[in-house]
């Protein structure tokens, strides 16, 4: 069905990021604009998921010139959940800035780039254009890129540089794998290109073409072998900064590799067979790479790399439930993780430190806090019910359907390298001993903060922490929208018929 209102969630961060701008010397405004700019963009993200629900697949054709000459915006099931998971990440990530963020990033333009960002990565989920997808995800590195180096501290140029040049590596190979594909078909459009490519007669050309698109997309997911850039970047810019990218940036890439390989390139045995691998290895580099560190967002940035494998295993397995249990993972991922990093966050700006070997004693000092804390990090572990079990066991159930016993072996060591790296995790910064650290004049600890500050740091922990217990308690829901994305991407006619109307 045509609905030009489906770009709302672009438009309406375009019109917030301006509107920032305008009010560039008033901090306190900009504050209050991002904040009720991000509740209003989560009351238009739920109305263009019931809307999808209710009346099925919205598609808009920009200019009007037809589909597939023109440039085509598609809202499916699958989109408009990302949709919201963006703008809900959104939201506690803004009023996580309002207490976090210093003035001086205010001043650098912080709010206006943060909507920026949360545009380019609506417009990356809605887009049905695959070049389009390409500009997308260019608008999200140079916005990402601002973010990192705002304050420009030594890490976080450090960590800016490589960021940027192996996401700049990734953009080339995806042009590339773009202008091959239109060599092939002559075409963008992907609802058009699930039909061309089925007909172009070189299948070694294709497939050689679907890696290349493996590959861009590996890189912008992080996975094994393309991972490294990640947690040499993730843990230097501020912790809501930090929340964004690991809640939300690897995930577009997921989405990509989802949409492209079950839309354009059905993956054959050679295909599913390089995924598989590639997701068994990524669990156990991330894993591994989490048990060394001692930086509690460098232990959070590793744990995005192992889960990210969960994810692409789903694609690997590339049946119905197994993909169910990777969108399943997603949904939960993209809110734990983003509330993960706000949590090193908190326990940063009432410590001072991030080092596990020199905290101790939170539980003691702040038990109430600390019960908070403990809901996305047992989340995290997937602690049957809450929200991490149900992804992993949609996965196992797939992957036994399919018989592949080595990759069930690799998710539950996955499973359990996560649960022992947050129970020392827990030991290290909950139940040891206080340290006596003194205090750094160059932090402004929890305790020096404002009233307002001090809850809106805590009410997007809150937040998110409900909204994890929700996706896990109520399962069943959340299940059942999965298993419709699933269904939808293993049989992408209705996607096709929306978009060409054949």
């Amino acid at each position: 069905m045509s609905n030009p209102y489906i770009v709302l969630p672009v438009i309406f961060q375009l019109f917030v990021a301006v509107t920032l701008m305008f009010s560039w010397t008033n901090k306190n405004l900009q504050k209050l604009i991002s904040v009720v700019g991000s509740l209003i963009a989560l009351l238009i993200s739920i109305l263009l998921l019931i809307k999808v629900n209710q009346e099925g697949i919205q598609t808009m054709q920009a200019g009007g010139w037809i589909a597939p000459f023109g440039i085509t915006f598609v809202a499916d099931t699958f989109s408009a959940l990302l949709v919201l998971l963006t703008a809900i990440s959104g939201l506690a990530v803004s009023v996580f800035s309002v207490g976090s963020i210093r003035n001086a990033r205010v001043r650098f333009g912080y709010f206006p780039i943060l909507h920026l960002l949360i545009m380019g990565l609506s417009g990356a989920f809605l887009t049905g254009d695959i070049f389009n997808l390409y500009v997308w995800f260019e608008i999200i590195i140079i916005s990402s890129f601002v973010l990192i180096t705002i304050g420009g501290e030594k890490a976080q140029l450090e960590g800016a540089i490589k960021y940027v040049a192996m996401n700049l590596l990734a953009s080339v190979v995806f042009l590339t794998a773009i202008a091959i594909l239109y060599g092939l078909t002559g075409s963008l459009n992907m609802a058009d290109l699930s039909l061309q490519v089925a007909k172009v007669e070189n299948r070694g050309l294709v497939n050689v073409t679907a890696i290349l698109f493996l590959v861009g997309f590996g890189i912008k997911s992080a996975v094994f072998p393309l991972y490294f850039w990640l947690p040499a970047s993730y843990h230097t810019p501020p912790p809501a900064i930090s929340a964004i990218f690991g809640g939300l940036l690897t995930k577009v890439g997921v989405y990509a590799m989802l949409r492209v390989f079950t839309l354009i390139f059905v993956p054959d045995t050679f295909l599913t067979t390089v995924i598989t691998v590639m997701a068994m290895l990524t669990i156990f580099s991330g894993g591994v790479g989490a048990l060394m560190q001692n930086n509690i967002r460098k232990v959070f940035s590793y744990l995005i790399i192992c889960h990210i494998g969960f994810m692409l295993a789903g694609l690997g397995i590339y049946s119905t439930l197994a993909l169910a249990g990777a969108v399943f993972y997603l949904v939960h991922d993209i809110v734990v993780k983003t509330n993960l990093f706000m949590v090193s966050g908190l326990v940063f700006k009432i410590k001072g430190t991030y080092s596990m070997r020199l905290l101790g004693g939170f539980y003691k000092e702040q038990p109430l806090m600390s019960l908070l804390m403990a809901i996305p990090l047992f989340s995290l572990v997937g602690i049957p019910p809450l929200s991490g079990f149900w992804g992993k066991l949609l996965l196992i159930q797939g992957a036994m359907n399919s018989s592949n016993i080595l990759l069930i072996g690799f998710i539950l060591l996955g499973s359990f390298l996560t649960l022992f790296i947050i129970a020392k995790l827990w030991s290290e910064v909950f139940w040891k001993d206080p340290q006596v650290l003194p205090k750094k004049e160059h932090i402004k600890y929890f305790d020096e903060l404002k009233p307002l500050k001090k809850r809106a740091m805590l009410a997007s922990v809150v937040f998110l922490s409900i909204l994890s217990l929700g996706i896990g308690f109520g399962a069943e829901w959340v299940m059942r929208i999965a298993m419709t994305v699933a269904g939808n991407l293993m049989d992408p006619s209705a996607y096709i018929q929306a978009v060409l109307g054949t």
